[in-house]
C-alpha cells in the first residue's frame, strides 16, 4: 500500500508543513509568494519568480554569486530565508537597468571587460552597486577588500576594480 508523507513510530504520517505567504517588492514590483519555510531568498527568486540572473554558486555564502540588494544593502541570498525578508525591497541584476538603459556599473563592466565566463558577474555587479552606495571605499585596495566576498574564478579582478572605480569617480 502506498503511503503519502513520512511515517511515524505509531504508523501515522506527518503532513508536510504549510507554505508561508510572503510579500516582497522585487525590482520595483510587489510580488506575493507562497513558499516553504526553508526556502532561501535565492531559491524564491530563481524558482518562484523566474529571475535566474542571480546565480547559485556554492550555496554556502562563500562565493558571492548570489549577491542581491535588500533594502539597498548587499546580501548573499543563499544565506537568508525568504520568509525573513517579508516586506523587503529586493533588487536583482535584472532590476538595475532603468527604461532599457543599463545601470552605470553594468555599463562600466562592459567598457572595462570586467567579466570572462560571466557566472559571477550578476553578484559582482550587485555587490559593487551596494559598495558604491555604502561610500566606504575610497581606494583600489579598499574596493578589493570590500569586494572580497565575491569570488571570480576567471581572475577578472583588476577590471572589476577599474569598473567600480570609474563609477565611483563619476558619482
Amino acid at each position: 500500500m502506498a503511503q503519502t508523507g513520512r511515517g511515524t513510530a505509531d504508523g501515522g504520517t506527518i503532513a508536510a508543513p504549510a507554505k508561508t505567504p510572503i510579500g516582497l517588492t522585487v525590482n520595483g514590483a510587489t510580488r506575493l509568494l507562497n513558499v516553504a519555510p526553508w526556502t532561501t531568498l535565492l531559491d524564491a527568486l530563481r524558482d518562484h519568480l523566474d529571475l535566474t540572473g542571480t546565480k547559485k554558486g556554492c550555496d554556502h555564502g562563500q562565493c558571492g554569486a548570489c549577491t542581491v540588494l535588500v533594502n539597498g544593502r548587499r546580501i548573499v541570498s543563499c544565506m537568508t530565508l525568504a520568509v525573513m525578508q517579508e516586506g523587503a525591497n529586493v533588487t536583482t541584476i535584472e532590476g538595475l537597468a532603468t527604461n532599457g538603459t543599463l545601470h552605470p556599473l553594468q555599463q562600466a563592466f562592459i567598457e572595462h571587460d570586467a567579466f570572462q565566463c560571466g557566472y559571477c558577474t550578476p553578484g559582482q555587479v550587485c555587490s559593487g552597486v551596494g559598495l558604491i552606495a555604502e561610500g566606504k571605499a575610497k581606494t583600489a585596495d579598499e574596493i578589493r577588500e570590500l569586494m572580497s566576498g565575491n569570488i571570480c574564478r576567471c581572475g577578472a579582478y583588476p577590471n572589476i576594480v577599474a569598473a567600480i572605480r570609474q563609477v565611483m569617480e563619476r558619482s
